[in-house]
């Protein structure tokens, strides 16, 4: 296993960050670790990349432990940490080059991880100099420069724009083709767009831990659809399969199916067929989104 994890507890004075959480990762799996803001997913990250110790229990990283094997842990993990730290002076180049030394790795690696993560159209500027979604790159290029077998990612996509999340979450499906990937993560679809497989955890407690395809297979969905105007909630109860109708908010309406059949192309040609303009349509993970509220409200 890449990543085994057997009854960690960690406390901070009186509070319990995790209680005697368990699971494994296998090598090539994306998994999404889930839960509220506090609910302990940093500090287990943090734990299984050794910058804390925990309690009791055990870690082991790609059969090093964490506890007495610190050196060989760090050495083959790559680590993106919520807030990413980069020396903002420095040009992107110029801290590759550095993280290469810092790691024994011959500087020819510099231009695959440059090439890997999309940087070059800004790898002369300073990491200043960069938006917010191409330093998350020079960060994943900085956890890549070693070519690790298990990346750890807290919050890699937090404050991006959509243009950006997309760009970041393209490229962590195209690292995980050949990497294990714990990905942290408080937002749903993130889970959704990247993992193979979900964790849960609530109060430091794990409550969950599930593949997306056996959600996914469950014979329910639920649509996000945004019109022009306001429609009455019975209007869209005509809708083949619909069970529930919910007006979120202004012209957003939650639809719920009995089915697994994809029914937004028949949203949309409902909409169409009466005079309504579709703002927008999505499709969620209804199995995901009830399990997560179930067990963490």
């Amino acid at each position: 296993m890449s990543i085994s994890v057997k009854n960690i507890s960690k406390a901070f004075g009186t509070q319990k960050a995790l209680d005697q959480v368990s699971f494994t990762l296998g090598k090539g799996e994306i998994v999404g670790f889930l839960g509220p803001n506090g609910a302990g997913k940093s500090t287990m990250m943090k734990i299984l990349t050794t910058y804390y110790a925990a309690d009791t229990g055990e870690a082991h990283v790609n059969d090093f432990d964490v506890n007495t094997q610190s050196k060989a842990v760090r050495s083959t993990i790559g680590y993106l940490p919520e807030h990413n730290p980069l020396y903002l002076e420095m040009f992107v180049k110029e801290y590759l080059v550095f993280n290469a030394e810092a790691y024994g790795v011959s500087k020819n690696r510099i231009a695959e991880v440059v090439s890997l993560t999309g940087l070059e159209p800004e790898a002369h500027k300073k990491i200043g100099q960069l938006s917010k979604g191409y330093r998350q790159r020079v960060g994943l290029a900085a956890a890549l420069i070693h070519d690790p077998e298990v990346l750890i990612l807290d919050e890699p996509t937090t404050g991006l724009d959509p243009n950006q999340l997309m760009e970041i979450r393209k490229l962590i499906r195209k690292i995980g083709r050949e990497k294990t990937i714990l990905l942290s993560t408080h937002i749903m679809k993130e889970v959704e767009a990247v993992c193979d497989r979900v964790l849960i955890i609530n109060k430091g407690v794990l409550v969950a831990d599930k593949k997306l395809s056996e959600l996914r297979e469950a014979e329910e969905q639920l649509i996000e659809v945004e019109f022009d105007y306001r429609v009455e909630e019975a209007f869209l109860n005509q809708l083949p399969h619909a069970v529930h109708v919910k007006n979120v908010h202004g012209f957003v309406y939650e639809i719920t199916f009995d089915t697994a059949k994809d029914m937004r192309p028949a949203v949309f040609d409902f909409a169409h067929d009466n005079q309504l303009k579709t703002l927008q349509l999505s499709r969620k993970n209804k199995n995901l989104e009830s399990l997560f509220t179930e067990l963490t409200t």
